[in-house]
């Protein structure tokens, strides 16, 4: 028999209404034996108390319900974004603020390379930040006009290339792919909008893919995760579902010093793959696990782009201020008038949908398609899930509410992006009912919300300090109708997040039974000034039982 560990603590948030608050947990094996008391919890017989967390305090393991696995593999390029950012070794980079900045690191990665022809790879861009012109493929070529440059840009929605990727791949204007931006002379600028026009860029995109698809990918992915109390995370869309991929993900879950559970999503993007297939292989990997840490069951469909790349699709008046030469709307990813037929597929099979919609349009799209199958087989706790959830509406929510619906909301983009919202995007009035917590909550929706890293930081203590705050980065509160309370956004990381993936019945709360997966707490997030959540420091996590520190940098 496993020995039991009882870990007391400053206090115990177990997310478990008959019971939230505790002051020890014990432990047998991977699973929680009981919470409460001390001396209860001695009353189980034989055991040891571990006392290392008794001046911290025990939350359920934040639970992360869309991320992406490349997460931990983009730092083998270079990093450009605008914000400063901790690696998943704990090393901070400082962002670029400017074009300049942008110029001179790309300028120190290439004397790193060796290979003439070698692609030079940076990622996390956001011309969006850059106030005067607007960085393109002539900025890049102040860099290198030999080498060519691919700089995927932060939403993952678009690129930057030089002149020489240009050269060398032949993307001209006469090219009939959505998505390639022209400059005043009619030629391409450099931006390329989308995957279909990214993917022109053949070797910055594949080098991009190698990069991102390696064991140490994954690892770094888990290690992120700990790092920020996050014990389950999902790979929403980012992973092959051939044998090979597939066996990859049981090899490294399957090592007892991977710190994470992993939920990987079957998706259209991982390759081309019969939708009949793809449902039966995620149905197989379901019904039949390998290990405990590596979960099946969902699907990921993508409908439209990015607001801040001005490639999501909105209903009138669309944008409000766009660059010069972008479209009135965004670009379909997705063909709309296939949404229902596709989600059928999955529908039928009994998998969960997780649909990519920024714009109201899209999301108008995906919830008409699920309402339209479920006329067609009707189906209880479907939990089909409106991912971004951006610009969706009061009535949308509210007929999100009747069908079952779940939502997963991009509040970070808050902080990120809501000055570029407000002042570029779509406005004030639009911008302030963003990310919609507020109103999910009131019409009865359930929700979780995400980093969707790496678009942003993996960490649900920033997450819900947005959620609750709503402040952006310079300082402003927007939209503060919609703040949630610090009760509804912990359960927003943990239990409700556990429900969307419907692994709710294993984790997302402390409590007898579940698996003993725990975040590690400076201090509670009850009690400290919500104004200071995402300055909570984190230990690290418990997963199983077993303790993972996090990386302190260096």
């Amino acid at each position: 028999m496993n020995e039991t560990v009882i870990y007391p603590a400053r206090r115990i948030i177990t997310m478990n209404p008959g019971f939230p608050f505790a002051e020890a947990v014990a432990v047998r094996g991977d699973r929680i034996l009981g919470v409460g008391a001390l001396a209860e919890l001695q009353s189980w017989g034989p055991h040891t108390v571990d006392e290392t967390f008794v001046d911290h305090v025990i939350t359920p393991g934040f639970v992360e319900a869309h991320s992406h696995n490349m997460t931990g593999g983009m730092w083998a390029n270079t990093y450009l974004g605008f914000f400063d950012r901790r690696d998943p070794n704990g090393k901070v980079w400082a962002g670029c603020k400017t074009i300049e900045a942008i110029q001179d690191r790309l300028r120190e990665a290439e004397m790193e390379i060796d290979d003439p022809s070698e692609t030079l790879v940076g990622w996390g861009l956001d011309p969006i930040y850059l106030r005067g012109e607007r960085l393109v493929g002539r900025h890049l070529d102040a860099v290198s006009e030999t080498r060519p440059i691919f700089i995927q840009h932060a939403s993952g929605h678009l690129a930057t290339v030089n002149s020489e990727m240009l050269r060398r791949e032949e993307i001209t204007e006469h090219n009939p792919t959505p998505g390639i931006q022209l400059g005043e002379d009619g030629k391409p600028n450099g931006e390329l909008q989308e995957p279909a026009a990214m993917r022109l860029a053949t070797s910055g995109f594949r080098k991009m893919r190698l990069d991102i698809s390696s064991p140490d990918t994954k690892w770094g992915y888990a290690f992120e995760a700990r790092n920020a109390g996050h014990t389950t995370i999902t790979d929403l869309g980012g992973s092959v579902f051939t044998d090979d991929g597939l066996d990859e993900w049981r090899q490294v879950t399957d090592d007892p010093d991977y710190p994470a559970r992993v939920m990987v999503a079957g998706s259209t993007f991982s390759g081309p793959m019969d939708l009949h297939e793809l449902a039966q292989r995620v149905v197989d990997g379901r019904d039949n696990p390998t290990n405990e840490k590596l979960k099946f069951g969902i699907i990921k469909l993508m409908l439209d782009g990015s607001i801040q790349g001005f490639t999501a699709r909105l209903t009138w008046p669309y944008y409000h201020n766009p660059p010069e030469g972008n479209a009135k709307n965004g670009i379909w990813v997705m063909a709309p008038e296939t949404m229902p037929d596709t989600l059928e597929i999955f529908h039928k099979a009994g998998l969960t949908v997780h649909c990519h919609c920024n714009g109201d349009e899209a999301s108008e799209v995906f919830i008409s398609a699920v309402e339209e199958v479920l006329e067609r087989h009707p189906r209880w706790d479907h939990r089909h899930t409106v991912q971004h959830c951006q610009l969706t509406t009061p009535s949308q929510y509210a007929r999100m509410a009747a069908l079952g619906m779940h939502a997963n909301i991009f509040s970070n983009h808050i902080f990120y992006w809501g000055d570029e919202h407000a002042d570029f995007t779509v406005g004030p009035e639009r911008a302030a009912r963003m990310d919609a917590c507020g109103t999910a909550e009131q019409l009865g929706v359930p929700f979780s919300f995400h980093s969707d890293a790496p678009v942003t930081p993996m960490g649900h203590l920033h997450v819900m300090w947005c959620a609750v705050n709503r402040q952006t980065s310079t300082g402003k509160t927007l939209g503060p109708d919609e703040c949630i309370s610090v009760e509804t956004a912990m359960k927003g990381a943990t239990i409700e997040a556990a429900r969307q993936l419907k692994l709710d019945h294993e984790i997302g709360s402390i409590q007898s039974g579940k698996y003993a997966d725990f975040a590690i707490l400076e201090e509670d997030p009850y009690k400290v000034d919500p104004m200071k959540l995402k300055n909570i420091g984190v230990w690290g996590t418990v997963l199983g039982g077993k303790k993972f520190p996090a990386a302190t940098g260096g």
